[in-house]
């Protein structure tokens, strides 16, 4: 699940399909270069690995090597997107609510032999510590240890998803046998500090909400 501003971004600062372009070329020459191992994938699916962010998330501290994050089921997406909605709210109470945003959702299948899962023994056990709600140190430490081992992804347990679903931190470009994403869809997102609403489309139809009590 992405911001969907990938074209609108850039057509608001032209006049022109062809000027368009020619913005995205400059600032593609203006980006850290892709890994050669994630150039064969959509960008979609490459650009976590392009990227060392100075804000740090579940399983990647700041400036570490990028981490694609998805989730086995929609509404787990939905859920993590939302946090993040209303964390930028909660982080910078001068902002008004955010109204509706349009967003991707998609699907990429991954393989990997090399594969941990902190949802069942032994590493359950520690669960306490994958699912802390607010420091994420002890699973950046074991994300750490897991790229020296070799290790391609993991998977946990979502603490924003009401029904704690399972998630994916892919740790490597390989594990996308297929190159380009597919069954993509558009989600609105509005956030306000009482609530986080997402819906298929503007006028209605399937959606879901979520509260500061679940996501937080």
């Amino acid at each position: 699940m992405v911001e969907a501003q990938h074209t609108a971004s850039t057509m608001r600062l032209v006049d022109s399909l062809e000027e368009q372009a020619s913005l995205e070329l400059v600032l593609e020459e203006s980006k850290p270069p892709l890994p050669p191992e994630a150039r064969r994938l959509h960008y979609l699916l490459a650009t976590p690995f392009r990227y060392r962010p100075h804000v740090s998330s579940r399983f990647r501290a700041a400036l570490e090597a990028g981490v694609w994050y998805g989730a086995e089921v929609l509404r787990t997406a939905l859920a993590e997107k939302s946090y993040w909605r209303l964390r930028f709210l909660l982080d910078s109470p001068a902002t008004p609510d955010l109204k509706p945003v349009p967003h991707t959702a998609f699907r990429a299948a991954v393989r990997t032999a090399a594969a941990v899962d902190l949802t069942v023994e032994p590493l359950v056990r520690d669960r306490p510590v994958w699912t802390h709600r607010v420091s994420y140190q002890g699973t950046q430490a074991f994300a750490a240890q897991a790229r020296q081992a070799g290790i391609q992804l993991i998977r946990y347990e979502s603490v924003r998803d009401p029904e704690h679903a399972a998630c994916a931190a892919v740790l490597a470009p390989a594990v996308f046998g297929r190159a380009k994403p597919h069954s993509q869809h558009t989600w609105f997102i509005a956030a306000s500090r009482a609530r986080v609403r997402c819906a298929r489309d503007e006028r209605g139809g399937t959606s879901w909400e979520f509260t500061p009590e679940q996501l937080l």
